[in-house]
């Protein structure tokens, strides 16, 4: 493995950024050329999608925290909304790139963070801001795209107001559909109608980054993709196994695993982020769920459960409901890191106090302190209509009990009913298909970087990435959602030898995080 330069430490990790963000709510709310084409580019009607030429213009974006920006250039790649219908309406997919430091660097590194449904353009100025002046920043130009219907992209869909979001709409405990009109309604008149539901799904953005790929002049695809990332990864690689060339997959989402195995896995996951946090909040001077953690679910219930039916009003003049704080607590456990902010949140809870909680909630589900909402959860929900499968009411029964099973600390108490799905109505069927990426032939080696405590996409799913692909997975000892953000040296080193030199590591290989307060 070639040695490359490691970048200067990093002084605040992600979470650290989490926690300043809450802060910021906590002091308002106390205020008050292609070489290659793939085989559906040989159609001449995406000739001019795949020639285009790339406007740019200088911009600057928010770097890891908010008060630092990184420098790069933005604009617009057009893509037909629907690849069967090249002469047909166009979407505007806004890119983001921070120029490589070399003069004749390798290419693009494309990168997405997950959600489904995150924007990405921010994403790439994180990664560049992490990364510093090290090899990867040298060699590569770092790509963001916001995915059709996310961020700058046009159109970007839009299915709440920000009050429905305030009373609930779109929680991240929300299995099924509640409110006052079918879902797929709401967003369909914020992106033009039905047909462009019908093309927001993991099959179609696979096409549009081998479009963004093109115009960005490489002939093959170098990615990085976090969570959701993964599977966009995959699919790509099932789709255009020619146009690839590195794939870095951190934290994956397992392609076997149909969406009742996977929730019933994730929830099984921020079971597990439950107690190992229970263990931390246990040895803390003060801690709202006792100092056993073996009964810390018990605990939790009985602090928590109350607010079904009466939710405590905070400083700002909002009520903190029970889908709150759960929101809350599935937050801090993307990374241990949160773990003394949420210990914080709990103590204050018990006093009668939603302020930390609320704010971490409001962090997660992209509440800015004035009120308005990022359309990251609506997007995700659209994106999840065409890639998952869909549900009865009594399919959604046993779902929530089999989640809440695996789950118990998010167990509000309340009888399991089966009601609608969010996906009901929606004007097409499922396009992804499980399992995906299976047995591709001719792909180059991957890499997978999965890590051992991760709450929202489990370790077995990395491995079993890997395997699927044939490719190499890094294991990472530690206690969060991905490694990417992570600032770890070792992670850097084996992504950035992967990456500028096409090696993978080791067959058993592994990096640690450091510990909570390490």
């Amino acid at each position: 493995m070639k040695k490359h330069s490691p970048r200067r430490p990093l002084q605040r990790r992600l979470y650290a950024a989490l926690a300043a963000a809450v802060s910021v709510v906590f002091a308002a709310t106390a205020c008050t050329p292609a070489t290659s084409t793939p085989e559906a580019s040989s159609d001449a009607e995406l000739g001019r999608f795949y020639e285009q030429q790339l406007t740019l213009e200088p911009c600057e974006l928010p770097g890891f925290l908010p008060e630092k920006v990184i420098a790069g250039e933005c604009g617009h790649v057009q893509v037909p909304l629907d690849y069967e219908d090249a002469d047909g309406e166009s979407a505007q997919i806004a890119v983001f790139r921070v120029p490589a430091r070399d003069d004749e660097p390798i290419g693009s590194l494309i990168v997405n963070p997950g959600g489904p449904g995150f924007p990405g353009v921010g994403y790439a100025a994180q990664l560049a801001d992490i990364w510093g002046d090290n090899a990867l920043t040298e060699q590569f130009d770092i790509v963001g795209f916001d995915p059709r219907g996310t961020g700058a992209t046009v159109p970007a869909i839009d299915c709440y107001s920000d009050a429905e979001r305030d009373a609930g709409a779109g929680s991240a405990s929300q299995l099924s559909y509640t409110g006052v009109r079918p879902l797929v309604e709401a967003c369909a008149e914020s992106v033009g109608g039905e047909h462009a539901l019908a093309h927001l799904g993991t099959r179609d953005v696979a096409r549009d980054m081998d479009v963004i790929r093109a115009v960005l002049g490489d002939s093959a695809l170098s990615f990085a993709g976090s969570s959701y990332g993964t599977r966009l990864g995959a699919v790509y690689a099932e789709m255009f196994p020619d146009n690839v060339r590195a794939l870095v997959l951190d934290g994956a989402m397992d392609p076997h695993a149909t969406t009742f195995e996977r929730r019933e896995q994730q929830w099984a996951g921020f079971q597990a982020a439950f107690e190992q946090f229970a263990t931390f909040c246990a040895q803390q001077e003060e801690c709202a769920i006792g100092d056993d953690p073996a009964v810390a679910t018990a605990e939790y219930q009985r602090l928590t459960r109350p607010l079904v039916d009466s939710p405590i009003m905070t400083a700002s003049g909002r009520e903190l409901t029970f889908a709150d704080v759960s929101d809350a607590m599935v937050t801090g456990f993307y990374s241990s890191e949160t773990w003394p902010v949420m210990t914080q949140g709990l103590s204050a809870l018990a006093q009668g106090d939603g302020t930390i909680m609320l704010g971490m909630r409001d962090f997660y589900l992209g509440r800015t302190p004035e009120g308005t909402y990022d359309n990251g959860t609506e997007a995700t929900l659209a994106i999840n209509c065409l890639d998952e499968d869909r549900f009865t009411p009594a399919d959604l029964a046993e779902l929530e009990r089999t989640a809440l099973d695996a789950a118990p600390f998010l167990d509000p108490g309340t009888p399991v009913r089966g009601t609608t799905d969010l996906c009901e109505g929606w004007p097409v069927e499922p396009t992804l298909g499980f399992p995906y990426a299976d047995s591709i032939q001719g792909l180059p080696p991957t890499l997978t970087v999965s890590v051992t405590g991760d709450p929202a996409t489990p370790h077995a799913g990395g491995i079993r990435l890997a395997e699927t692909l044939g490719g190499s997975l890094l294991t990472v000892v530690g206690d969060q959602h991905g490694a990417l953000l992570s600032g770890n040296d070792c992670v850097e080193e084996a992504v950035a030898t992967y990456l500028i030199d096409l090696e993978v590591p080791a067959r058993d290989a592994e990096c640690a995080l450091a510990p909570v307060g390490g």
